[in-house]
């Protein structure tokens, strides 16, 4: 299977390290520094535990041109990127190519087909926390993995079974979701309250569970995403809240990359993130004053460092 990494980022880096291992033909779409080391010294990953494993040579390159077709891309960019990202992947396009976006956020799928054609893409979510700690190295913060993705009809797809089977094949345990948007308002309502959290207390998840008045915040704010997505028409079961909880309790300290981005005065995906809650909140009706709070807080600091 040909495979394409749109983003080489620290999601996008190590899943495709992970499929290269496992003897996928993998090219990375990278740019800058990242792009040069990959290129030279290929691709390092510092596994959850602190095991390694070098994926050299790599395919890297910048020019998507030169790569042709290919059966699958997993799209890892940012929100931000998502539309010069998708005019990118034209020339990897062949009559069966499926796309399958794993960013934050819950609007990406409508994005992406905008520009390549309805059909194309399968909206996914990414459970791997991890980081490019310096260009040609990614770092693995937790011991997930796993990937779910599917088809917007709700059906199991002979394209979604072929694609679940490499990626299980490489090592990162993939479902395919019955229901798309469920899983995505779902992961949404956990991503979400991390990163307004994680970001304005510029702490990891650990110190929000061990303190009560951000804990209590936490679920505040995972209970407005969470009203959002059924007054858009989401079917969110009645135990989200207690499933992240055991989530929170259980997992390995982790700072949301919106934290990270802040702190590094880069760019932010607010927009989509707490933004987006806020948006949909005006258009339904449904109050989200946690969120709302934080979309303002931090809307000065969406192109970076001021």
């Amino acid at each position: 299977m040909r495979i394409a990494i749109m983003g080489a980022g620290g999601i996008g880096a190590y899943y495709g390290a992970c499929l290269a291992r496992a003897g996928a033909q993998v090219f990375f779409i990278a740019r800058g520094a990242h792009l040069e080391a990959m290129q030279r010294s290929g691709l390092r990953i510092i596994d959850f535990g602190g095991a390694e494993f070098t994926v050299n040579p790599v395919i890297a390159t910048d020019l998507p041109q030169t790569i042709g077709p290919v059966d699958v891309i997993l799209f890892c960019v940012k929100m931000y990127d998502t539309m010069d990202a998708a005019a990118l992947c034209q020339p990897l396009l062949g009559d069966q190519t499926t796309i399958v976006t794993l960013q934050n956020g819950v609007e990406s799928v409508d994005m992406i087909g905008a520009v390549v054609g309805a059909g194309r893409t399968l909206g996914g979510a990414a459970y791997v926390a991890g980081t490019l700690i310096e260009p040609g190295v990614v770092k693995r913060n937790n011991q997930i993995t796993r990937i779910e993705f599917g088809e917007s009809d709700g059906k199991t797809s002979r394209r979604a079974e072929a694609i679940a089977k490499t990626l299980n094949e490489a090592g990162i345990e993939t479902t395919i979701a019955a229901d798309v948007q469920t899983l995505l308002w779902s992961k949404f309502a956990l991503m979400t309250s991390n990163s307004v959290l994680t970001a304005l207390g510029r702490v990891d998840t650990g110190v929000i569970r061990a303190d009560p008045v951000m804990r209590a915040i936490y679920f505040d704010a995972m209970g407005e995403t969470i009203a959002v997505g059924r007054a858009l028409g989401v079917e969110l079961p009645d135990d989200t809240i207690e499933r992240n909880r055991n989530w929170l309790d259980s997992s390995a300290p982790i700072m949301a990359s919106l934290a990270v981005d802040l702190i590094a005065g880069r760019r932010l995906e607010l927009e989509w993130l707490s933004g987006a809650i806020h948006r949909f909140g005006a258009q339904t009706g449904t109050a989200t004053p946690i969120h709302s709070t934080v979309y303002a807080a931090l809307r000065p600091h969406v192109n970076g460092t001021l």
